[in-house]
C-alpha cells in the first residue's frame, strides 16, 4: 500500500519516475491522508513542485559537434595546437562512426569494443585508444555540464606500443655527426634537458639564460601546467646554443629554430626528412625524436634522481608517470636504511650478521665450553615456556 502508518500519523511511498517518494502527511486521519498523496501525484504529474523530469540526454554525435569541438577550440587552439588537431582528429572519426546515433546514457563498453574491433582493420592500437580517450574525455565533460549522470568506464585496447626505446652513447655520438647543423643543435636540446618536442621547437631566445654556472631554459608553457619550468643547462649545450646565438648575430628575441611554417618556428614536419636521412647514414637503430626526450629521464633515473625531482624537470603533472623512470637499487634501499641511524629500532648499537646481540653469542659459547647445552635466549616469558 502506498499510504501507511507510522505512530500516529500516516505516510505515503510510491515510485515517480525512477525514484522513490516518501513523504509524512502529517496527518491521523487515513481519508485525508489518500487525498494528500492524490494530491501529491498529481502536482509531480503537472511538474508545479518536486521532481521534474529529465531532458534526454543528446546523442554523442549532437554532443560532439555543438559542445565538445568548440570547447576543445576554445581551449587548445591558441595555446596547444597539437592537442586541437588531436581533439579535431578523434572528433571526426567518432561523428562518423557507428556510436554517432546513439544517446550518451546509451554508451556500453561492449559499443566501444565493437567500434575498435571495425577501427582495427585501418589503424593501429595507439590511434584506436586515442579515440577512446577522447570518448571517455566527452562523457566526462557531459556528466560535469548536467547531461549525463554516470559515466561508464571505458576500457582501452592493449597492445599499444610505448616510446621507450633508449639511445646508447655511442648511438647518440654518431647520429650528430652525420646530422645536419640545424638537426644536430635540435637534438642535443632534446638529449641533453628532455623537453617535449613542440616545448624545443617554439623555444625562443628571451627563454635562454646564459648566467649561473652553464645558464639555463625556461619553458613558459606546454601541455599541462607543470610544463612551466626551468631546466639547467650541460656544458656541451650551452656550448651548442653559443654557437648558434653566434651564428644568428646575437639576437635579443626570436626563435631559436626558426622556419617557414604558419607559426614561424620549427615543426615536427621540419626535421621529419633530415631526420630520416641521419638515421640512414648513421645507420644507428632507428628512432623517434621523442625517444630523445625517454633516453635523457631514462639517464636522469639510473643516475639516482628521485621521482619528485625527475617530475619537475621533465614537467609531469603526475608523479606516477616519473616513477617509470626511477628504479632503486639494493645499494640505495640499503642506504636509506642506514640514514635512519637507529633511530626506528630502538637501540643505540648497531648489530650485524644473523641480528643476534654480541652477549648473547659470548653467552651462548661460555655455555657450551662448561659442558652446559646451548640455550636460545628470549625476553618473551611465553616463547621460553614453549621452548622447554
Amino acid at each position: 500500500m502506498s499510504v501507511f502508518k507510522r505512530g500516529r500519523v500516516y505516510w505515503y511511498k510510491f515510485m515517480w519516475n525512477g525514484e522513490l517518494i516518501r513523504e509524512s502527511t502529517k496527518q491521523g486521519n487515513a481519508t485525508v491522508a489518500r487525498q494528500i498523496e492524490a494530491a501529491r501525484r498529481t502536482s509531480l504529474a503537472k511538474g508545479e513542485v518536486g521532481i521534474r523530469e529529465r531532458k534526454l540526454a543528446p546523442t554523442l554525435e549532437s554532443f560532439c559537434k555543438e559542445r565538445l569541438e568548440p570547447w576543445a577550440k576554445a581551449t587548445f587552439e591558441k595555446t596547444v595546437p597539437k592537442s586541437w588537431d588531436w581533439y579535431r582528429t578523434n572528433i571526426g572519426i567518432i561523428c562518423n562512426s557507428s556510436l554517432s546515433n546513439l544517446r550518451l546514457d546509451r554508451i556500453t563498453n561492449e559499443h566501444v569494443a565493437n567500434l575498435a574491433s571495425k577501427m582495427l582493420a585501418r589503424y593501429a592500437v595507439a590511434s584506436v585508444n586515442s579515440t577512446i580517450r577522447v570518448l571517455r574525455r566527452a562523457l566526462r565533460l557531459a556528466s560535469e555540464w548536467g547531461m549525463l549522470d554516470q559515466v561508464p568506464k571505458l576500457k582501452k585496447l592493449s597492445g599499444e606500443n610505448h616510446r621507450e626505446h633508449v639511445v646508447t652513447r655511442d648511438e647518440e655520438k654518431t647520429y650528430l655527426a652525420f646530422a645536419e647543423q640545424d638537426l644536430a643543435d635540435f637534438m642535443t636540446l632534446e638529449f641533453d634537458t628532455g623537453l617535449r618536442p613542440d616545448e624545443a621547437y617554439s623555444l625562443r631566445w628571451e627563454s635562454v639564460n646564459w648566467g649561473g654556472r652553464n645558464g639555463s631554459v625556461f619553458v613558459a608553457g606546454g601541455k599541462t601546467a607543470a610544463a612551466r619550468r626551468t631546466v639547467p643547462m650541460a656544458p656541451r649545450l650551452k656550448f651548442v646554443l653559443e654557437n648558434r646565438w653566434d651564428r644568428a648575430g646575437k639576437p635579443v628575441e626570436g626563435w631559436v629554430f626558426p622556419a617557414e611554417t604558419k607559426s614561424g618556428h620549427a615543426d615536427h614536419c621540419t626535421f621529419k626528412r633530415r631526420h630520416k636521412n641521419a638515421l640512414r647514414k648513421s645507420k644507428v637503430r632507428p628512432f623517434v625524436v621523442y625517444s630523445a626526450r625517454h633516453t635523457f629521464l631514462t639517464r636522469l633515473g639510473e643516475s639516482g634522481c628521485d621521482a619528485w625531482t625527475l617530475a619537475r624537470i621533465a614537467g609531469h603533472s603526475n608523479i606516477s608517470i616519473s616513477m617509470r623512470y626511477v628504479h632503486p637499487s639494493q645499494d640505495a634501499v640499503t642506504k636509506a636504511f642506514e640514514n635512519l641511524g637507529g633511530h626506528n629500532s630502538g637501540h643505540s648499537d648497531h648489530y650485524e650478521g644473523n641480528g643476534a646481540h654480541p652477549k648473547d653469542s659470548e653467552t651462548l659459547e661460555n655455555s657450551e665450553e662448561n659442558g652446559e647445552p646451548g640455550r636460545t635466549r628470549t625476553c618473551d616469558p611465553l616463547l621460553r615456556r614453549q621452548l622447554l
